[in-house]
């Protein structure tokens, strides 16, 4: 599938990868703010004056088994190896 397609997945909380990322086990996942981040640590709901809110961010899983914020370059933009991972 697209890049647009992989995004519309991650949406609905589902982790996609590329079939041509080298690196074993590498997928996203989309963490949504204002549920997953604030309720665990009780903050950034927006409940006091001018506290920030936390906004959805997508995450890769490395192959060093860690979650870093991620961003697509332009060749993960174009792909057309996008697939869904169960």
């Amino acid at each position: 599938m697209n890049f647009g397609q992989a995004l519309e997945t991650l949406k609905s909380r589902k982790r996609v990868a590329r079939s041509g990322w080298n690196g074993k086990g590498m997928y996203l996942i989309m963490i949504q703010g204002s549920n997953d981040i604030a309720s665990l640590h009780g903050y950034g709901f927006g409940e006091c004056l001018g506290e920030p809110a936390f906004a959805d961010t997508i995450y890769l899983k490395s192959a060093q088994n860690q979650l870093v914020a991620w961003n697509p370059s332009q060749v993960d933009m174009l792909a057309e190896d996008w697939e869904i991972l169960e």
